[in-house]
């Protein structure tokens, strides 16, 4: 039997990585009445709420059965193109959840009726999707403001002390904008709002803490002269 997904955060849990996704680790977040605020605005009011499930984890009974009994999915959001796999046919026959991808990445998803956002894009009440292009042209990150946390996908990784960086790589889409995007995170956050990072990748490396802590904090340290000096990580 492969292994049980792991709590992370209140209400968060983090799947094994999926060989599938080249060892993605997928999250889900458990929308609980304590977390639903019924002071949504009339435009996005139709847009459906319920738990969330970023990137897909491995496909099977034990995953099934684990979404069932914490809920079901309502929405599946896709952070970058590694992040998706067959699962997300599988998992939106079985839950009839929306499938959230930004609109560059979508035709990747034939089989899957997809929704699609350019610049941002709310799923209420809680959470924020940004486009955040640079490691794919559609990458984006997920942000859930009742835990402050950032869920970065493949746009910020864990380093081999576990601190937060941007990872040049032989697949990297467009490293300059890359960085843009890290600097555009720190001008949109600050250290209230932005408390944690769970990334899409390199989850080994948190060890048993499960996420980065003091991540606002932590993105002010980078050297951005440096990094755009970076060569290649492969």
């Amino acid at each position: 039997m492969s292994k049980e997904p792991r709590s992370v955060l209140e209400s968060i849990w983090a799947f094994p990585p999926n060989r599938e996704t080249f060892g993605g680790t997928a999250y889900l977040i458990v929308e609980t009445s304590q977390n639903i605020s019924h002071n949504v605005s009339q435009s996005i009011a139709q847009i459906p709420t319920g738990n969330i499930l970023i990137d897909c984890p491995s496909w099977g009974e034990q995953t099934q059965t684990f979404l069932e009994q914490n809920g079901g999915v309502a929405w599946l959001v896709l952070t970058h193109r590694q992040g998706m796999s067959s699962a997300a046919v599988s998992i939106q026959k079985q839950f009839g959840c929306q499938v959230l991808v930004q609109e560059q990445e979508a035709y990747l998803l034939p089989e899957v009726e997809v929704t699609t956002f350019s610049d941002s894009i709310i799923i209420p009440p809680n959470t924020q999707v940004l486009w955040t292009p640079g490691y794919s042209p559609g990458s984006a990150c997920v942000y859930y403001q009742p835990s402050g946390v950032l869920f970065t996908g493949r746009h910020l990784l864990p380093d081999v002390s576990g601190n937060p960086q941007p990872l040049r790589m032989a697949k990297t889409f467009h490293w300059p904008r890359q960085l843009k995007q890290v600097q555009q995170i720190l001008e949109r956050f600050d250290d209230a709002s932005l408390q944690y990072l769970c990334p899409g990748a390199n989850t080994g490396f948190l060890r048993q803490q499960r996420f980065i802590d003091h991540a606002y904090a932590k993105l002010q340290q980078l050297d951005f002269a440096t990094l755009r000096q970076a060569d290649v990580w492969v």
